[in-house]
């Protein structure tokens, strides 16, 4: 007698569930009473009303969706616009916006490694979208220790031939940040492009959150790649990628993410360039956001918790178990604080952990509740 075809699913849901890492959604309401660190609001421009008021703006002009991909009808003038600002803002030649972060780092890695015999070198810790695009490449993939440039050279010595190293600028488990010069330093010694993630780093890294590229002094350069999602410090949703005109040409006439996908919303465009604007004249959101992640980290460090020192605006918060961080952010939750849960396989060394996010408009006060949230609510280790 046959099984179901899809009765392993549910043993592998029952795995998960005694594994505890079984993953539910939970819809939000519009309004809210938790205070939001769990997302990355990371300017807190999500909410602003000029932000917001330019998003529907947007959709109200040019409809609700953006009819067909980008080479068809998706191509609105607001989104060579958001390419014109993003560009500049950032320091590179030119910028292409996607559907989504996700997106553009698929688009990025596997454009980049078409020619034959190129080499890619990962580190350890980035984030799925850059791995997935290092197995969609097919490119030779070599994985190395976390933060570790030297490895990287010692992959590049090894194989002499085309290569490309690929990082987040800022690790979205611990906040911690690569060391972009002596990466960049490494891949010019070896003839390298560098392709940089920037999902943390745009908007709180760099003179007024220019981001991570332009913080260690390689915006512009003709060896350097960057992606970036809208969907954080500029509180839309989207992606884009930013680099040398000709590069940003050859993702338009190879990258499947951007070709067969449908194009951004005209209403996320807007929001982005809206956000973008606020960014570009008011810088101080940058630095407040830096600076309440430090006090953060300080604060909880004198609690006794096991914390993360963060290089942008990610405060990881260490769990004994993956039962206890889901324990301790239901904990959060029910006493008004939503912070992130990082679990297996989530995070790279296994450990899991509790993620707050720092927020631009957040106050002392507010600052000094999350805190002691947090404090009064972490697992007791016996």
């Amino acid at each position: 007698m046959h099984t179901h075809p899809f009765d392993w699913l549910d043993e592998q849901a029952e795995a998960r569930r005694r594994a505890g890492l079984l993953r539910t959604l939970t819809p939000r309401p519009a309004a809210s009473p938790l205070m939001d660190l769990a997302g990355n609001d990371y300017l807190g421009l999500t909410r602003h009303p000029a932000v917001a008021r330019a998003a529907a703006d947007a959709a109200l002009r040019w409809g609700a969706g953006s009819t067909g991909s980008r080479l068809v009808t998706g191509t609105t003038e607001l989104h060579a616009e958001l390419e014109s600002e993003l560009a500049d803002f950032c320091g590179f030649e030119a910028a292409l916006v996607l559907a989504s972060g996700y997106a553009a780092n698929l688009a990025a890695v596997t454009a980049l490694t078409a020619r034959p015999g190129t080499l890619v070198v990962s580190d350890a810790y980035n984030h799925a979208s850059l791995i997935d695009g290092c197995r969609l490449s097919r490119a030779r993939t070599a994985v190395v220790p976390h933060r570790d440039p030297r490895a990287a050279a010692k992959e590049f010595a090894v194989h002499g031939g085309p290569a490309v190293a690929v990082t987040d600028s800022v690790f979205s488990v611990d906040g911690d940040a690569a060391d972009l010069p002596a990466l960049a330093r490494v891949c010019r010694a070896a003839g390298a492009g560098l392709l940089v993630d920037d999902a943390h780093g745009l908007g709180v890294l760099g003179e007024g959150g220019r981001g991570a590229a332009a913080a260690a002094g390689l915006a512009g350069d003709a060896d350097v790649v960057v992606t970036a999602t809208l969907s954080k410090s500029l509180g839309s949703q989207g992606g884009a990628v930013l680099g040398p005109a000709r590069v940003i040409r050859h993702l338009v006439n190879t990258a499947r993410t951007f070709i067969f996908d449908t194009a951004l919303a005209p209403a996320a465009a807007g929001g982005a360039l809206a956000a973008l604007r606020l960014a570009r004249t008011e810088p101080q959101r940058a630095a407040r956001a830096r600076e309440v992640a430090r006090e953060t980290a300080r604060m909880l460090a004198g609690e006794g918790l096991q914390v993360c020192e963060p290089d942008a605006a990610v405060v990881s918060v260490r769990a004994p178990s993956p039962e206890a961080a889901v324990r301790w952010a239901a904990d959060c939750r029910a006493a008004g604080l939503a912070v992130g849960c990082f679990r297996p396989p989530s995070v790279p060394d296994g450990v899991s952990r509790i993620r707050l996010t720092a927020r631009a408009d957040l106050t002392d006060a507010q600052l000094r509740t999350v805190v002691g949230t947090v404090a009064a609510t972490a697992p007791r280790v016996r």
